[in-house]
């Protein structure tokens, strides 16, 4: 397994922490003027989710995480699974359990392409991609004239997700939404 010193930390690294995988979310490298340069690393635990912040000494070395990020296609789920296929033609399927997907679930639409993390073969995390185009099943009519700016109302979408959309918007309609914000951006043709 490779190994990576202090001086090669860097955003988006994934290494190996007390025996779970980490990925590094920030590095500082310090050198205060009397006694030996550290870099403080805030780190995320792939496994659990958490934060945590750790300083090692310049030249320390640590041991990279076998985790690999996949572009996968949302296939279906079976009640306690979500099984992702991988799109380069193996048609290899893994399934992923509810802690793995997370709030990515109010996202999740069939035939849709995800990057997924496997960790020894069993995927850890779901990322979905920026925007994903979903239908609205549930929402209250719009009446014109109701206010002098662009107002808002809630619409549930097919996912079980619940977004404001604008008063135009009804039923039915097929809306564009940034999964990193959980906002309405534009309404779709299908």
């Amino acid at each position: 397994m490779a190994t990576f010193s202090t001086n090669e930390f860097k955003s988006g690294l994934k290494i190996m922490l007390d025996g779970d995988p980490c990925s590094i979310i920030e590095n500082e490298f310090v050198k205060p003027g009397k006694g030996q340069a550290f870099n403080r690393v805030r780190l995320r635990n792939l496994k659990t989710g958490r934060v945590l912040e750790k300083t090692f000494k310049s030249g320390e070395s640590l041991e990279g995480a076998d985790v690999i990020d996949l572009e996968m296609e949302y296939v279906y789920t079976d009640g306690e699974f979500y099984h992702f296929m991988l799109t380069d033609g193996s048609f290899e399927q893994h399934g992923a359990d509810a802690a793995a997907v997370g709030d990515t679930k109010k996202w999740l639409k069939e035939q849709e392409v995800y990057t997924v993390t496997l960790y020894n073969g069993a995927p850890l995390s779901v990322i979905p991609p920026n925007f994903v185009d979903l239908q609205i099943i549930e929402t209250d009519p719009g009446v014109k004239g109701d206010t002098a700016q662009g107002g808002t109302k809630p619409a549930r979408l097919s996912t079980d997700a619940v977004v404001s959309v604008p008063l135009f918007v009804d039923q039915g309609d097929f809306i564009k939404v940034d999964t990193r914000t959980g906002a309405y951006v534009n309404r779709v043709k299908n």
